[in-house]
């Protein structure tokens, strides 16, 4: 079992965000074997008994997966300091502990997993599942960006697109896995694009790195996850073959050493 950080382990399985366990840490809440920790950078495993304000935390055997609608104008965080809106206010309360596999940026919208597992998360995540987007973008779709979906990109200035207080500088974008040209006119570009990394921002830094700005960002496949016709704002629970299908990667994932 791999130690993770103390405050990843305490977002993970309670309500805090991880600036809260912080803070719990530096105000002594937290405990490891009965004895109050206050480094920041503990690493700890669910084989140390690990209390935040007298509770134990205890790692789950089985776990849930919701697929979620998110619509524009909502920010996958469970706190933002700046009182924008979060997922976790349109939620209904019984998945407030529910952690996002991955982001979507507060303009983008569409399909969003959550779970009760970080096991789950994480094996998502860091997996190479394929994500599927409808992206529109201003301009049109040059030779040199079907070039670099096909081969891949490595730039060294990628902060066109990202948010403005990001720390990344430069981005290697690997090929696409797949696009289709929906639409290629002078004034605006729709396209359907499969790729299988979910880096900061990519899709939005790529096409800015053309000087094109992606005006509408909508996510309808993760894996073998698809959004279908569930409505903006609502959740579903994963099917009985969506669940066959995840224990199944699961497995590979696992025995493949991604999970070390």
């Amino acid at each position: 079992m791999t130690p993770i950080r103390l405050n990843k382990i305490i977002s993970h399985n309670t309500r805090y965000s991880r600036r809260e366990a912080d803070e719990l840490i530096k105000q002594g809440h937290v405990k490891i074997d009965g004895k109050v920790v206050s480094d920041l950078s503990t690493k700890v495993t669910f084989a140390d008994k690990v209390t935040v304000k007298g509770r134990r935390l205890f790692e789950k055997d089985g776990y849930t997966v919701v697929v979620y609608n998110k619509p524009k104008g909502e920010l996958v965080s469970k706190r933002d300091d700046r009182g924008r809106k979060t997922i976790y206010d349109s939620l209904p309360k019984k998945f407030s502990h529910y952690l996002s596999v991955g982001r979507l940026d507060f303009a983008s919208e569409g399909l969003l997993l959550l779970t009760d597992s970080p096991r789950v998360a994480t094996a998502l995540m860091e997996g190479d599942l394929e994500r599927v987007y409808y992206v529109k973008i201003n301009g049109e779709i040059t030779p040199s960006m079907e070039s670099a979906m096909r081969e891949g990109l490595i730039a060294q200035d990628a902060r066109k697109g990202g948010h403005q207080d990001s720390k990344i500088f430069s981005m290697e974008f690997a090929p696409f896995a797949n696009y289709r040209i929906i639409k290629n006119r002078p004034t605006y570009s729709t396209l359907k694009v499969t790729i299988k990394e979910g880096k900061n921002r990519e899709l939005r830094r790529f096409f800015a790195y053309f000087d094109a700005e992606v005006v509408d960002l909508k996510r309808v496949s993760y894996g073998i996850v698809d959004l279908g016709m569930l409505k903006p704002g609502k959740t579903r629970y994963l099917e009985a073959n969506e669940y066959k299908a995840l224990r199944d990667y699961l497995n590979y994932w696992e025995k493949s050493g991604d999970s070390q």
